[in-house]
Formats: C-alpha cells, sequence, structure tokens
C-alpha cells in the first residue's frame, strides 16, 4: 500500500525538448507561423522596413510587409506530453544568414516555409540544410489569390531531394502549423534513425 506522503512515481516519458528551426524567404511567414503555433508569447525582433532596405528587400509580391525579422523569432509548443518543441524563425534577407549557423546548432529539423509566388526565395534554404543534412520538410504557405500547386510540383520545382516532405499550410492556422510540425517531427526522427543505424552497421 502506497502512503499519501510517497514520492510520486517517475513519469515513464522524461520530458524533452527539441529544437526546430522555421526558415524560408523574406516575407514568406516565418513570423506568422511561429505566433500561430507558439503557447507562449512569442520572442520577436522585428523591425520597420526603411528607405535604405528597399535597395536590398524585394517586396515585389509583399507590397503590405512593413517590418522585416533581424535576428529571430522564438516560440515554444507542446507537441504531446513529454515532447515540446523550441521554434527559431530565422531571417530571411542573405544579409542575415551569419546567424543561421549558430541557430542551427542543436536542431533536430527545420522547416523552409515557402511561397509559390516566388518559389526561388526558398532556394538559399533548402541547399542550405541539404548540403548540412539536416532534415527539413517543404510547407507552402497558400497565400489568398496565389495559384496552388500540388505537393508533387512544389518538389520537382525545387529539385528536392527524394523523400523530403512537401504539405501545404495556412502560416496563420495554428492547427494547420502543428501538423506542419507533426510531419517533421516524424520525418527527422526516422531520418536520424536510418543514420544511427547505418554507423552501427
Amino acid at each position: 500500500m502506497v502512503s499519501e506522503h510517497s514520492e510520486p512515481a517517475a513519469d515513464d516519458t522524461a520530458a524533452m525538448a527539441l529544437k526546430i528551426l522555421v526558415a524560408g524567404g523574406f516575407g514568406v511567414g516565418k513570423t506568422t507561423l511561429v505566433g500561430a503555433v507558439s503557447e507562449i508569447r512569442p520572442l520577436r525582433t522585428e523591425e520597420m522596413l526603411s528607405e535604405a532596405g528597399q535597395l536590398v528587400d524585394d517586396t515585389d509580391g509583399v507590397d503590405q510587409k512593413v517590418t522585416t525579422t533581424v535576428a529571430m523569432d522564438f516560440g515554444r509548443i507542446t507537441i504531446r506530453s513529454g515532447l515540446s518543441l523550441y521554434l527559431f524563425g530565422t531571417p530571411g534577407q542573405d544579409r542575415f544568414w551569419f546567424l543561421w549557423d549558430e541557430l542551427s546548432q542543436g536542431a533536430l529539423g527545420a522547416v523552409v516555409l515557402a511561397d509559390t509566388r516566388r518559389l526561388e526565395d526558398c532556394f538559399p534554404a533548402v541547399d542550405y540544410f541539404e548540403h548540412r543534412h539536416i532534415p527539413f520538410v517543404v510547407a507552402v504557405n497558400c497565400f489568398t489569390g496565389a495559384r496552388t500547386y500540388g505537393a508533387h510540383d512544389v518538389s520537382r520545382a525545387l529539385d528536392l531531394d527524394q523523400g523530403t516532405p512537401v504539405v501545404l499550410c495556412d502560416a496563420r492556422d495554428r492547427d494547420s502549423g502543428k501538423e506542419v510540425l507533426i510531419r517533421l517531427v516524424e520525418y527527422a526522427g526516422r531520418m536520424h534513425t536510418a543514420r544511427l543505424l547505418d554507423s552501427v552497421g
């Protein structure tokens, strides 16, 4: 018989926190996605776009955008009991890419957000994670009025490695964003397991 003053039994599953990056081009919805899914008030490092920045920031197609991330966004979401994700949104402009190496340290994987109106903007992020063998999924943010493409079409257009997941999402919607993150965790888990088995094989 257990006394009412007994210590509680240890949880069978220790709490685990995984680091996830959210990357992609300028104005693709990274800050929006982190804010939509985060269960805490997200940390944002946004600054107003300036006239000087117009020379280097291509706002074609995102004319309504008035701010930009200059360091990172940070949020947290609990996927299930004992499993939380720490989300780090990367800055989209190439002049801030020096931050990516620091942010990617220890990351389980990444979400590369894509906008089919400016698909070429996510090429650098795809290349970055492929060359560093960091598992990633491509999440196509379905903007209102943009032509809809299937996951297979986007995969071919980006020349993704076989098996790299492509999912359609709405970065403003919490449930949609959560599904993207679940797909990434599942995919990254399979990739890491396969690499571990290869290393001991």
